[in-house]
């Protein structure tokens, strides 16, 4: 496969003709309201920004426009334990390279938990692991789907996927990341992770009250705020917790 081939996903853009108001929820977060098209990165792409931004959503939206159950998993996990998602998947176009992905999954933290049931009651949690994910912790369960679930070739969306992860974790995930891209993978992740930002080369897109931007990593808040407390913690600890 040649780079020309990637990325699977290479832009979606934003139906704003067919939006009948972008004073309503979603379309009146910022980052929505600005977005006219977004083009990713062959190999990974990252969504930043504070709680409330946007990320989430738009990263719901556009799982959710590719065929993805909202609550996660692959495309054939069609279960639903609470509709919460938002029309935005349906005001988005997706643009697409002609070479299609082997496989794909929606990570996403918040629900995985109904996910790792469903793959209980129907024995398919072996297709991730030799036992059931409820009897592995969190982070083990989301490492198993990096490592195992995930077999390459594939288009990968994660919604804070280190929500589970250990420090050490994080950068296991980050391996398991390069394995999967040197494989011909691509993946799309909202992340408030500084270890998970780090990855090379990758595409920052920051979601603010502004809108979208691209930003470098050492650019970052994460990377920054995360530098400093580390360099000057009893300091910032000191003015944090004084009584002042």
């Amino acid at each position: 496969m040649t780079i020309e081939d990637l990325p699977y996903l290479r832009e979606i853009q934003l139906k704003r003709d067919g939006i009948d108001s972008f004073d309503i929820y979603p379309y009146s977060i910022p980052a929505v309201q600005t977005l006219t098209s977004l083009r990713f990165h062959p190999n990974v792409t990252f969504f930043i920004g504070e709680n409330g931004t946007g990320k989430s959503t738009l990263i719901e939206a556009i799982a959710v426009a590719l065929g993805f159950n909202a609550e996660g998993g692959t495309k054939h996990s069609t279960f639903s334990t609470r509709r919460s998602h938002s029309n935005l998947h349906q005001c988005l176009k997706t643009i697409k390279s002609f070479k299609h992905p082997r496989n794909g999954y929606f990570l996403r933290a918040e629900s995985f938990y109904n996910l790792a049931t469903l793959m209980d009651e129907t024995g398919y949690y072996t297709t991730y692991s030799n036992k059931s994910l409820h009897e592995q912790s969190h982070g083990e369960s989301f490492m198993a789907t990096l490592t195992t679930k995930l077999k390459g070739k594939g288009l990968y969306i994660m919604d804070e996927p280190e929500a589970a992860l250990s420090p050490t974790r994080q950068l296991a995930a980050l391996t398991a990341i390069h394995d999967l891209v040197k494989d011909d993978s691509q993946f799309i992740i909202a992340t408030h992770s500084p270890i998970l930002l780090a990855y090379p080369n990758a595409k920052i897109y920051h979601f603010s009250e502004n809108g979208i931007d691209t930003v470098s990593y050492q650019d970052t808040e994460h990377y920054s705020v995360t530098k400093n407390f580390l360099n000057r913690h009893e300091q910032m600890l000191n003015h944090l917790l004084s009584e002042n």
